[in-house]
């Protein structure tokens, strides 16, 4: 009768009763979690008879500590390259084992706490089994093994059978690492499965390497190709054995990857339930633990987003612990961007665990359940920071990062300044992704198709803001330098030249200069008077203000010169001064000379429709990133999003070390303001990689001051810690305040 009443008379009567919590799948209901495994010190072909290794890995005593530390699931390191961690048919088993089953253990304990279990299980790893099926290894352009599994080969076959197995312990689903082709060079792959396919899709043979051409862009669409067959191969295959198993891979399309590893930024992200990706100063930098953030909720829009952190002080695969400041650091970045977290935890040589690791992690954990209802609004976004895959592949080739530091140093500014970002791909971009941000910014996107080109003049046309660095626009599809810009009527100016060098300098003052157009302008203050709306005309020289006058400053980055056309100009870009020695080719230009003579404007300002068109001719964003990274620059491209938007929904002030992350939620009209503090300790030059230095350990909580300035009309402000100092008085709120993460809840009207 109870059944009759619960399910089947509901359904009759066409009523649909609510899920419950529990119906739900496991990553929408939880905020935090672990990833527990054993160390990657013995990666890469292991002694098989170190019977020490993984000797005292425990799945019930791993899954007794998470539980302790509060964490809400659990990532059990099941399979990598070399050992699998469980009772397996088809793979070596870890040699301290011996009879145990860590997967077996962890699945009986988990069930008594109701703890989601999940698979972590490695795909691309050269080891054992790599070594006892040679049959699957990639090659390289010279038919040599490169120590990678081919994913044409039948190693799908085979992960399909490693799944299964562990799929028959009742896994709530799977976490795959590692579906890369590859870090670096050799490239692969060039194995005879690979020519055969590549041959019949596009009747011709592989090019020899890595060739940059016509034949090349048809061997990057192949290999992405093959990574996004196999993941959604593999996909389907767990789905059809079990369809309530998740399935999330480790996501490698955001910076600082590039095409090696055979995945786009978009293309690759949405093959999961969700996607997966990493932070951590070891790879990615303290700064950019948000933007990556940003970067995985772009990829997937709409999908829940998992972020991967560490508990080491240096990588993943060391056995310290970070001071609780730090992890806290960490957490609330990541937390305030929407994402939840998973704390990676690598055990010592025979398994075991680190007590205090678990006390630290047990304190933030607690800390964000208590915070919880502070995370996963909606961002507040002013800026959307558009990230060219195409630039990346053909622009960055096989150095992406010195394309990258433009993206990177327009992420930097913006977090300096308080202003909110997000970030748009030129995969998914459209209209309305554009339109969700008063300003977008395009850093050194040298390659746009004419599609994007267009879309930009309809987001402009329509009232958008577009903010254009660099070589944005110049170059042709496979990065070839252009005679002309594809941006050259949006941006209002012809395209004289690229410069040949970075060491570039601009400077704002009253005098003439004359361009190498043999233009001669008076301004004042360096600002021609070209037709703009009445609104700019008079607020031009706020691009400046504050700024010496009649002094050059570096400005790191590609730089363009410009004849404008339509659009007013302001400043000087110069060229930089090279000795004797530089012009003759015998000294080089590593390092920035000093300005000499100017060669064209600095900053073009345009008006099309109801928009506005922003191009500085050099690459603030870049040299805001860049080893000579200069306050001015940082200002300069900043102070162009205020002069674009002048009255943001929210304006933050805060310290440059102060992150500030703003979310809405409109159903209850209530604005937060996120304060996440970095603050490390000075350190000392390191004994090689000079002058490189990594950031310090964060050990104590900064005091500091913030201001908030909202358009919205605020009935009340109130701050999460009771010991911060808060007043109101309209719509600005002033605060002072001790600690690593603050939360301000601001209530406005209608």
């Amino acid at each position: 009768m109870k059944l009759f009443q619960h399910l089947i008379l509901p359904a009759l009567l066409g009523v649909i009763l609510p899920a419950t919590a529990a119906d739900q799948p496991w990553f929408t209901r939880h905020l935090v979690g672990m990833e527990v495994g054993p160390t990657g010190a013995q990666f890469g072909h292991s002694d098989s008879n170190d019977v020490r290794y993984a000797a005292r890995f425990d799945g019930r005593e791993i899954v007794r500590r998470c539980v302790a530390a509060h964490s809400e699931y659990l990532v059990l390191w099941v399979r990598d390259g070399d050992y699998a961690y469980y009772d397996s048919k088809l793979l070596p088993e870890a040699p301290g084992l011996g009879a145990r089953d860590p997967l077996r253990e962890a699945m009986e304990e988990a069930r008594l706490h109701k703890l989601p279990m999940i698979s972590y299980c490695v795909v691309q790893q050269g080891g054992h089994f790599l070594k006892a099926h040679p049959e699957f290894e990639m090659r390289g352009a010279d038919g040599k093994p490169i120590g990678r599994f081919c994913f044409n080969s039948g190693y799908l076959e085979a992960m399909k059978g490693i799944v299964a197995e562990q799929l028959a312990y009742g896994i709530d689903g799977f976490h795959i690492d590692m579906l890369d082709q590859g870090f670096g060079p050799p490239y692969g792959c060039w194995c005879e499965t690979c020519q055969r396919e590549f041959e019949k899709q596009f009747a011709r043979a592989m090019p020899k390497g890595a060739t940059w051409d016509e034949d090349w862009d048809r061997m990057l669409e192949f290999r992405y190709a093959t990574s996004d067959r196999f993941e959604k191969a593999l996909t389907a295959h767990i789905k059809s054995i079990n369809p309530r198993a998740t399935v999330d891979f480790n996501y490698h399309g955001n910076p600082p990857f590039s095409f090696e590893l055979g995945q786009r930024p978009v293309q690759h992200a949405g093959n999961g339930d969700f996607v997966t990706g990493e932070t951590g100063v070891w790879g990615f930098s303290a700064l950019t633990v948000g933007l990556n953030a940003a970067f995985y909720r772009a990829a997937t829009p709409g999908k829940p987003v998992q972020v991967a952190m560490q508990r080491g002080v240096r990588m993943y695969h060391d056995q310290t612990t970070r001071p609780l400041a730090d992890i806290r650091w960490e957490l609330f970045t990541l937390l305030a961007h929407g994402t939840f977290v998973t704390m990676v935890d690598k055990t010592g040589l025979d398994g075991s665990l680190d007590a205090v690791a678990y006390e630290r992690i047990g304190a933030a954990f607690q800390e964000a359940q208590g915070k919880r209802a502070h995370f996963g609004q909606q961002p507040v976004a002013e800026v959307g920071l558009y990230y060219s895959s195409r630039s990346r592949d053909w622009l960055g080739r096989e150095k992406p990062l010195a394309w990258m530091q433009s993206f990177l140093g327009a992420h930097k500014a913006m977090a300096y300044e308080h202003i909110p970002f997000g970030v748009v791909l030129d995969e998914n971009a459209t209209l309305e992704t554009l339109q969700q941000f008063p300003v977008v910014v395009l850093p050194n996107a040298g390659i746009l198709s004419t599609n994007e080109v267009a879309l930009f003049r309809r987001y402009v046309e329509a009232g958008g803001r577009l903010i254009v660095t660099g070589q944005s626009g110049t170059r042709g599809w496979r990065g070839e330098t252009n005679s002309k810009s594809a941006l050259a009527g949006l941006i209002g100016a012809r395209l004289v030249r690229e410069l040949d060098s970075t060491d570039n300098w601009v400077r704002f003052g009253k005098r003439d200069f004359s361009t190498e157009t043999g233009r001669t302008q008076r301004t004042s203050p360096s600002v021609s008077s070209k037709t703009l709306r009445s609104e700019h005309q008079s607020d031009l020289t706020r691009l400046v203000e504050n700024l010496p006058t009649d002094w050059p400053f570096l400005v790191r980055g590609p730089a363009v010169v410009y004849d404008p056309t339509t659009a007013a100009s302001v400043g000087e870009l110069l060229k930089p001064h090279r000795t004797t020695r530089q012009l003759a080719g015998k000294e080089g230009t590593e390092w920035p000379m000093s300005a000499d003579a100017p060669v064209g404007p600095a900053i073009l300002v345009n008006t099309i429709g109801k928009g506005t068109v922003l191009t500085f001719a050099g690459s603030p964003d870049f040299a805001t990133a860049s080893e000579h990274h200069t306050v001015e620059a940082r200002r300069l491209l900043t102070r162009a999003v205020r002069f674009l938007n002048p009255s943001p929904r929210v304006r933050i002030e805060a310290p440059a070390n102060v992150e500030a992350v703003i979310t809405d939620d409109p159903a209850t009209r209530t604005l937060r303001v996120h304060f996440i503090a970095c603050n490390p300790t000075p350190q000392t030059l390191p004994v090689k990689e000079r002058p490189y230095v990594l950031p310090g350990l964060i050990e104590d909580a900064p005091i500091f001051r913030a201001t908030i300035t909202t358009r919205d009309k605020l009935k009340s402000a109130t701050a999460l810690n009771s010991s911060t100092e808060l007043k109101k008085r309209g719509n600005k709120v002033t605060l002072r305040f001790e600690d690593i993460h603050e939360v301000v809840t601001l209530r406005y009207k209608e």
